[in-house]
């Protein structure tokens, strides 16, 4: 199955530029320097890729994490609201692997679907691998969903806290978010290169925010249908529109300072 041909126009996500001030008020962007943020992460993770969707068998399941090999060669990003402290999302960066030992399938996208990447130039094997990575575990916590109910609220905490209808009105913002903050981590990385394996409908949205994913492999069955996509950071904030450059160098100031000791010991290595 071949994904929807593009749209002739897509339509543009309208946004008032109030609420992207609101938004970086409202909420936080950590890395996962310490043990208690990857720990958070990991415990979001859980709820979404194996109570809620079943997707992963949990690493830790009596604490209730989802974790993996490729975790330890990743940069962890969560976004935490601020009143209530809880866990918004989260997205790793998951880098190649160039130790001496490491396996021919170097990101994740190619140890699940390396047939399925056809494109003839923009493929992890041909590029640069110090300027290569793939995006993977974006999730999002029922309790900031548009759509989130009393009893999913109730689920996940104990006590009742929801959310007023003015609360609400940033959290479509916290996908935005997720990608700004890994554009933000690829430039301070220095790997403009960036892949994703992504079910079809998902780079049509981030199309309506300006974000031009480009894709590059055929249609596999990996947790329903997906597709390898490809972006370029610098494209990204050429073209990037105006309205989200505040908030993107917001987060990308939030993130600098965060980064080195948010970086796996590999990446460390060869810096070094």
């Amino acid at each position: 199955m071949t994904s929807p041909p593009p749209e002739a126009s897509p339509r543009k996500l309208r946004i008032e530029p109030e609420l992207y001030t609101r938004f970086r008020e409202e909420f936080m962007f950590r890395l996962a320097g310490d043990a208690e943020t990857q720990r958070r992460i990991f415990r979001l993770r859980y709820d979404i890729y194996c109570e809620e969707l079943g997707y992963e068998a949990p690493a830790d399941p009596k604490h209730h994490l989802e974790f993996d090999a490729y975790d330890e060669r990743a940069i962890l990003c969560l976004i935490e609201h601020r009143k209530s402290g809880l866990a918004a999302g989260c997205m790793r960066l998951v880098l190649p692997d160039t130790t001496p030992d490491g396996r021919s399938c170097r990101l994740p996208l190619q140890e699940h679907g390396d047939d399925s990447l056809t494109h003839p130039n923009l493929h992890p094997a041909r590029l640069c691998l110090d300027h290569v990575c793939e995006i993977s575990r974006l999730a999002i916590s029922p309790l900031f969903r548009k759509h989130s109910t009393i009893d999913e609220i109730d689920s996940i905490v104990r006590h009742q806290q929801p959310f007023s209808a003015t609360d609400r009105e940033t959290f479509p913002l916290i996908v935005i978010g997720l990608f700004l903050a890994t554009y933000a981590l690829l430039g301070l990385s220095n790997r403009p290169h960036a892949f994703a394996m992504m079910e079809p409908r998902l780079p049509r949205l981030l199309r309506m925010s300006g974000f031009h994913f480009t894709r590059v492999g055929e249609t596999i069955e990996f947790h329903g249908k997906r597709n390898a996509f490809y972006i370029d950071q610098r494209r990204v904030e050429e073209e990037m529109s105006r309205d989200l450059m505040p908030l993107y160098r917001h987060i990308m100031e939030t993130l600098a300072p965060q980064l080195e000791g948010a970086l796996p010991r590999q990446a460390i290595a060869t810096s070094s």
